[in-house]
């Protein structure tokens, strides 16, 4: 279940500073050949700390990690979740971005370009 659109989760996101991102190293491909087109419109992830994740509060569900939809502003339990809601978000919409919404970390992956992101 997708948390209602009140407007605020698209004013926070309209007002979030940007901030700088890169393509993570990966020692699985060569440098040349990875990039993400969406590394230089991202914003920051918001300075709140999230309840949880929308499905997994609905359902009774857990999660391990936060990731919040750098489009909308939703946020969903990550892959290593049992119900993998931010790529079941991604899946639905083709929102592109997720930013962790880890205090210690600073990363994002694009399910798009398939690449890790760091500032």
């Amino acid at each position: 279940m997708d948390q209602p659109d009140d407007g605020a989760q698209s004013d926070r996101h309209r007002d979030a500073p940007r901030s700088s991102w890169a393509v993570a190293h990966d020692g699985g491909r060569p440098e040349g050949e990875r990039g993400c087109t969406h590394a230089t419109t991202l914003p920051s992830a918001p300075d709140q700390p999230a309840a949880g994740c929308a499905e997994c509060l609905a359902s009774g569900g857990s999660w391990r990690r936060l990731l919040w939809c750098a489009t909308c502003g939703h946020v969903g339990c990550c892959d290593s979740s049992p119900g993998r809601h931010a790529y079941r978000h991604h899946d639905r919409t083709g929102h592109p971005v997720v930013l962790t919404l880890s205090a210690d970390e600073g990363w994002a992956w694009c399910y798009e370009d398939e690449v890790y992101l760091v500032q």
